[in-house]
Parts: C-alpha cells; structure tokens; sequence
C-alpha cells in the first residue's frame, strides 16, 4: 500500500505535499480520530483514505496556491470548530478498484466529523482524473460544495 502511495503522490520528492509520518498522524488524530480511514482483507489493507478538517480560511488559502499541505495542517487549530474538509488521497490497490471503496471511506468519514465539526465545504488538489472523479462522487453523496485547487501536470 506504501509503494502505491508513493507511486502515486511521490510525496518523497515534492516538498508542497504532506509528508505523513508519526508527528504528523498525531496531528491529525488530535484533529479528529476519523481523518484516517481503511479497509483491509485478510492479507492487510487494500484501501486508505485521508482526510483533513480545517478551517474555511486555511482552505482558501490553500485553493489559491498560498499555503502547501504541510502548512494547512500545521495552522489548522485543535479548539475551534472547523468547517471545510480536505480530501487529501485516496488509494485502492488495483485488484480492488472500482468497487466504491474509497467513496464508501470517505463518506463514513465526513458523517463521523460532521458530529463535531461544522462542515460547510469540502476541497481537493486532484492529481488525476480517476481522484477528480471521485472528489466529485464525495461531494454530491455528501451534499457539500466541491473547490478544487488547480490540477497537477
């Protein structure tokens, strides 16, 4: 699942993508506990979602290119209400794609925030049309506007 994560997103090399090692997963479990997400067989996980709570003015910062992801999640606060949701990757191993996973994760995900943060928007920097697509799915099924940072070449 590493391996197709870093194929993916090649966050190893590019300094304006979250780099999610332990400091970072403590962060955002202190956010809330449901910004990790997976699905697993009997041979370990098959499907990883992440998602991000923050704050409406954090996201328009980052739609608009001024803050990278690192700095989204270290400016977003702990103790306050937070009111957009990030939707930063999703990965299904290729054997298990197309079988509504990710949607399915990822929704789970924004009815559990939705219990004690205000959501008002969800947002996405889509590195394909495969995750484009799927950011749209998400937000129609959740019933939140969609703004999307400009797409990676």
């Amino acid at each position: 699942m590493m391996q197709l994560i870093d194929q993916v997103f090649a966050v190893k090399n590019d300094p304006e993508q979250l780099d999610v090692d332990e400091k970072v997963m403590r962060h955002l479990l202190r956010l809330h506990p449901a910004t990790f997400a997976e699905h697993s067989d009997e041979n370990g996980p098959v499907a990883w979602v992440l998602v991000i709570p923050t704050t409406l003015a954090l996201m328009q910062r980052f739609i608009r290119s001024e803050i990278n992801e690192k700095q989204l999640v270290d400016h977003t606060p702990t103790d306050k209400p937070l009111e957009a949701l990030y939707l930063c990757s999703a990965t299904v191993l290729e054997e298990y794609r197309r079988q509504g996973l990710a949607l399915r994760l990822a929704l789970e995900s924004i009815e559990k925030i939705r219990q004690q943060h205000p959501l008002k928007a969800l947002f996405v920097w889509p590195f394909s049309d495969e995750g484009d697509a799927a950011a749209e799915a998400i937000a129609a099924e959740a019933r939140l506007p969609l703004y999307k940072r400009e797409k990676r070449d």
